[in-house]
């Protein structure tokens, strides 16, 4: 497939964010086993960040007279998380890369080397920039060109079930009314 029809697929009638994350692609098989664990872990990682970042938009006039004192325990069990997460990640941990993902699948600059269509393999992502945990969505190869900067990869996501898509969904609709909402206060101060 070429770079122009597999952009179509992935982001042609889908929502699309677009920005820079810690982001890589892993060539390599889905075990049936290994497939169906990383989904069920993915989703539930979705779900609680959904429910956290959820819970942080909400007014304190809205929360009640508890909301300062749930800020400062979340506050403290980020930085806590943000810790214990990069000393379990240790060094093996992908570059921030300007990333464009849809529902449906995903597109970044993966650096050198060769990739053909049809490969499958595993797009790691770290989706939250307070939490340092690494979302893994398997993936196959639609497309790939060589660039002056790396290989751009094409990357439909394959095997996703009902609930990871629809936490996949939920979490990019996040993203992307974050984004508006970031260019609106950029326009109107």
């Amino acid at each position: 497939m070429k770079p122009g029809e597999a952009d179509a697929v992935l982001f042609g009638e889908a929502l699309t964010c677009e920005e820079r994350r810690p982001a890589g692609f892993a060539p390599g098989p889905h075990a049936p086993t290994e497939l169906q664990a990383e989904s069920l872990r993915a989703e539930a990682f979705l779900q609680a960040l959904a429910l956290v970042e959820d819970s942080r938009g909400e007014e304190p006039e809205e929360r009640g007279t508890t909301g300062l004192a749930l800020q400062r325990i979340e506050a403290r069990l980020d930085l806590l998380t943000t810790l214990v997460g990069s000393l379990l990640r240790g060094h093996d941990h992908d570059p921030v890369r300007p990333l464009r993902w849809s529902a449906l699948g995903a597109s970044l600059q993966a650096g050198d080397g060769d990739v053909a269509g049809g490969a499958t393999g595993w797009l790691r992502v770290q989706p939250s920039d307070w939490l340092p945990q690494v979302l893994r969505l398997p993936v196959e190869v639609l497309a790939s060109e060589a660039g002056t900067g790396g290989t751009r990869l094409w990357l439909r996501f394959v095997g996703l079930g009902a609930g990871l898509s629809a936490a996949l969904e939920r979490h990019l609709f996040r993203v992307h009314r974050r984004e508006v909402a970031g260019r609106r206060r950029a326009t109107f101060p």
